[in-house]
């Protein structure tokens, strides 16, 4: 007897018409036709089931504040952050704290249950760390929420911020952040990596740095971050989100800088949506892309785990939770359309990113903590295609969103009464 069961469920790994058995909160049996009982079953009905998707880059703080205190006309990477920095000193940690929740309700209804999310610590006051220490408690049944202190303004060049930053990790935050592309110069930003690489030594944490979020081709922090990454023993703990200036970078530059990150083992998490539409701003035309080298990365070994960034806030206007999305995107940018291609993207969006947060438990094998999603497409690739919809969402075995299949009602004479898009693609065979 199984508290639940799914039925006839398709992997990601290509395995078709599969039984999951769940007990306790955990998955106890995976096989075909598994005769066996449980208080619930569901029927997957050759959908795909996977593991829930992951977030490993978010700021959260800033979620939903759209147009507050008024809109970013231009787009733009610098009015967003001018807008950030009208708001910040009038929120309070209770717009913070209802902010994120709904979007962690959205999250959850988009099969998203876990995030890292970055928290500004520029503010003396700390009204971002509070309110989201508070969402974390509040969401740990549900999401795995991971913080980020992020010296948003500089760790030396805003007034305070090392002291606020420490005073961040004090009080609870898990990981180290920085942004050294925007000190003052080369100099102070590289001093910057040294610092945080040490704080997160001495500390036992791990980092996660803005890195290069520029389309200059000589910010080359990410340089620095892998040396001092393995000055510090820190190999495995460390990620380098955004990259984009590698996008501007010459080639022979390029082959030397990507075994350099293999070595010290960094975590690479590009933000797509984001990163095409910010960066390449001052080019007209021909006009760069706006995303690290995705390809030749993961061509060189290392772990690319795929962020949302934002949603509705003062940099992005755009944005619902929805991690396919995010692929989508990057299949776009990246030119990465094959068929392996498009599995390694769906990769990023779940157990590349689970790795890059250090989640324990994830995946589908027998042991695996019991969160799933399962989605009205048949495979990764249509998953991807049509940013599918999300049927169910189980946390620890249990059922905590649901909704019905997407079907559209047909009223053409000589036509099918109904349409759903999940069955459109056509069948892959050997033969064709």
């Amino acid at each position: 007897m199984f508290d639940l069961i799914i039925r006839n469920a398709n992997l990601p790994d290509g395995r078709e018409a599969v039984d999951i058995c769940i007990r306790d909160g955990k998955i106890a049996v995976t096989g075909s036709k598994i005769e066996a009982t449980a208080a619930t079953e569901i029927d997957a009905t050759g959908r795909l089931v996977t593991p829930p998707f992951v977030d490993p880059h978010f700021h959260m703080d800033a979620t939903l504040s759209l147009g507050l205190p008024r809109m970013n006309n231009s787009g733009t990477l610098l009015e967003g952050i001018a807008l950030w920095g009208e708001l910040r000193p009038i929120l309070t940690r209770e717009a913070v704290v209802e902010r994120a929740l709904r979007y962690c309700d959205l999250a959850v209804s988009q099969g998203l249950l876990a995030i890292r999310s970055h928290v500004d610590t520029s503010d003396p006051g700390l009204v971002t760390v509070e309110g989201l220490l508070e969402v974390r408690a509040k969401v740990a049944s549900y999401i795995d929420l991971q913080l980020v202190a992020f010296p948003q303004d500089g760790y030396y060049r805003s007034a305070g911020a090392v002291e606020t930053l420490n005073r961040a990790l004090d009080m609870g935050v898990d990981i180290v952040g920085g942004i050294p592309h925007f000190e003052r110069t080369m100099s102070e930003g590289a001093a910057s990596v040294e610092a945080l690489c040490r704080i997160a030594a001495e500390r036992g944490l791990p980092v996660d740095m803005h890195c290069d979020e520029t389309d200059d081709p000589m910010s080359r922090h990410i340089e620095t971050l892998a040396a001092q990454t393995m000055r510090f023993g820190l190999q495995g703990r460390v990620a380098g989100s955004h990259l984009t200036s590698m996008h501007s970078m010459d080639n022979y530059y390029v082959s030397k800088l990507i075994p350099l990150i293999a070595e010290a083992e960094i975590n690479v998490i590009p933000n797509p949506l984001i990163n095409i539409m910010l960066q390449g701003r001052h080019d007209t035309y021909p006009k760069r892309r706006g995303m690290t080298r995705v390809r030749e990365l993961m061509e060189a070994g290392l772990n690319v785990a795929f962020g949302h960034d934002c949603v509705m806030d003062p940099w992005y206007s755009m944005g619902s939770a929805d991690m396919l999305e995010v692929g989508h995107m990057a299949i776009h940018v990246a030119q990465m359309a094959g068929i392996d291609d498009k599995r390694k993207i769906f990769d990023a969006l779940t157990v590349n990113s689970a790795e890059a947060m250090g989640l324990q438990g994830y995946g589908l094998a027998k042991g695996c903590h019991a969160d799933l999603v399962i989605l009205q497409a048949r495979d990764p690739l249509e998953a991807l295609r049509l940013k599918a919809h999300r049927l169910a969402v189980i946390r620890r075995g249990k059922i905590i969103a649901r909704s019905a299949p997407r079907i559209t009602d047909l009223m053409l004479e000589g036509r099918p009464a109904k349409v759903d898009s999940a069955e459109y693609a056509p069948l892959r065979t050997a033969t064709s």
